[in-house]
């Protein structure tokens, strides 16, 4: 197969990241209609969003480990049917409970299945240049904003039904991802051995007990936790934050696309000056560059501040996310890199989970978000500090034979 079609594996992934994460933090866009509505308070209906990352962590574990031993195609696929329907059943449901329940289990664990697998894949297809093509991938999820954000917006104003947009939004995602699944394929070498001859152990057969407990994965995980924890509450309550400071409903979803757009170029650039500067350095700067950014929202007022925090914040969080897995490829073997980074995206979900469900629970209790962002930048100087324990990037040979 030609290695040429390694750019037609970059775009599936990036459109299957754009749609999987853009229709789970759509649910942002939903939060103040849902209320309205149907009376659910803020945390209520933000506790889905605690409850996605939640099952979102595990079901990456699983669908990483899942990739590896059967191909990322067959992952993807499941998930793609799976996201769908979770959506076209959110949209019926009507207790908390149940949105709750199939919001929050159904569209985790079916959008878990797309990042693992694809940055695996792909990371495998390149043997230069693997951190731009790992950064486009991971553009495709800071398209999410511009893309998904807007489009339920217009929905929602056009039905004046929060239902209808969500229904249709679901019926998208099927339309979108099931034929692009099946542009998924495994690089010419692992497609030659076979998905299922991958070891369950390291370069040298390292058991994963060992590979879990090792400090440059106990490192890895706990930044990407201490750094996802951070920026998950200003992320999802972007929306509201600026709907609570007089911003108009429509002006405040384009904040949370400047924070998208930005993160595409803040991706590029990060990939960039890893493979310039080196990977560690890079990551260290840009979560110090983030906590502050952070902090800055409380002073935030009018729509110019918020879109020039917003080009800073998105461009921040944006470039350090992809560079997680370029970590993870240096210190772990291919062969398991899927489980690797279904592990580190676990531990990133539970801290994902903490933000949306902190941030209602601000709100509700002190009518304002300033202490959501003052914990997330405290967070935030939390994961530069972790960071800076990442034991030295070993050479391939030296990993095997540890």
């Amino acid at each position: 197969m030609s290695t040429n079609y390694r750019w037609v594996i970059v775009f599936a992934g990036a459109l299957m990241g754009c749609v999987a994460v853009g229709t789970m933090f759509s649910l942002a866009i939903f939060l103040e209609p849902i209320a309205t509505d149907t009376g659910w308070s803020h945390a209520g209906i933000s506790s889905a969003m605690t409850l996605n990352f939640i099952v979102m962590g595990l079901g990456g574990f699983l669908w990483g480990a899942a990739s590896d031993r059967y191909g990322a195609r067959i992952v993807v696929l499941i998930g793609a049917v799976l996201l769908g329907l979770a959506l076209v059943l959110a949209s019926r449901v009507e207790s908390l409970f149940l949105f709750q329940l199939v919001y929050g289990c159904l569209v985790g664990l079916s959008a878990s299945a797309f990042f693992a697998p694809m940055i695996a894949v792909t990371m495998g297809w390149f043997d230069e240049h693997r951190s731009l093509a790992v950064s486009l991938v991971s553009a495709g999820m800071g398209m999410a904003p511009m893309t998904i954000s807007p489009f339920a917006r217009w929905l929602i104003s056009a039905y004046d039904d929060w239902r209808m947009a969500m229904l249709l939004i679901g019926i998208g995602a099927w339309i979108l991802l099931l034929p692009t699944a099946f542009l998924v394929r495994s690089p010419p070498v692992a497609a030659a051995a076979g998905p299922a001859s991958a070891p369950q152990a390291g370069g040298a057969g390292m058991p994963l007990s060992k590979v879990f407990r090792s400090p440059q994965f106990l490192v890895l995980g706990f930044t990407f936790f201490a750094c996802c924890a951070a920026h998950s509450g200003p992320i999802f309550h972007m929306v509201s934050y600026a709907m609570f400071c007089g911003i108009a409903p429509m002006a405040a979803v384009t904040i949370y696309s400047v924070e998208g757009a930005a993160g595409l170029g803040g991706r590029i650039l990060y990939g960039v000056l890893a493979d310039k500067f080196g990977v560690k350095p890079v990551l260290v700067a840009g979560l110090l560059i983030q906590a502050a950014v952070i902090s800055a929202y409380t002073l935030a007022s009018d729509l110019t501040q918020f879109y020039t925090l917003a080009i800073i914040f998105g461009g921040t969080y944006g470039g350090v996310m992809p560079l997680y897995a370029v970590l993870a490829g240096e210190y772990f073997a291919p062969k398991i890199l899927g489980t690797v980074l279904g592990a580190a995206t676990m531990l990133s979900s539970i801290g994902m989970a903490f933000g949306p469900l902190a941030g209602g629970w601000a709100f509700d209790q002190f009518n304002n978000y300033n202490w959501l962002f003052i914990g997330s930048a405290l967070v935030g100087l939390g994961a530069v500090l972790i960071a800076l324990a990442f034991p030295p990037l070993p050479r391939r040979e030296q990993l095997q034979a540890a």
